[in-house]
């Protein structure tokens, strides 16, 4: 009677599954997920640097929305405070009102976040008073 190498016969017949063995399950699982994970991660990477070359409102439209279908969200601070820790300034534009002073003029380049967590900080232009 031939066996499969590693694998222990019951009842003379039958292979007792590794996966059995206790904790076993559980590592295959966790290696599933983190691999899931992953593959989500680079998904969502290439659709951000697609976004970025997207010549076509209706094609950025489309991916965007898809991007949100699984919590990952555009951000587009225009007319918020400016804050450091979560916008990147690319320019300042003078203004002579002054509550506009260190308010989002303009977002140049889109940031995005994964659930709450920021993958890619916006870029904005930010009022200055002159």
């Amino acid at each position: 009677m031939a066996t499969t190498p590693g694998a222990a016969m019951t009842g003379g017949t039958e292979p007792d599954a590794v996966a059995s063995e206790p904790g076993v399950e559980t590592t295959i699982a966790g290696e599933l997920l983190d691999q899931a994970l992953a593959e989500r991660r680079a998904l969502v990477q290439l659709c951000l640097y697609a976004l970025d070359r997207a010549r076509s409102s209706g094609v950025v439209e489309r991916i965007e929305e898809g991007l949100a279908g699984i919590g990952v969200t555009a951000v587009r601070p225009d007319g918020e405070r400016f804050d450091p820790s979560r916008h990147e300034a690319g320019g300042t534009v003078p203004t002579d009102d002054a509550t506009l002073d260190g308010v989002v003029a303009e977002t140049e380049v889109v940031g995005f976040t994964d659930r709450g967590r920021t993958l890619r900080a916006p870029i904005v232009t930010v009022y200055t008073a002159r």
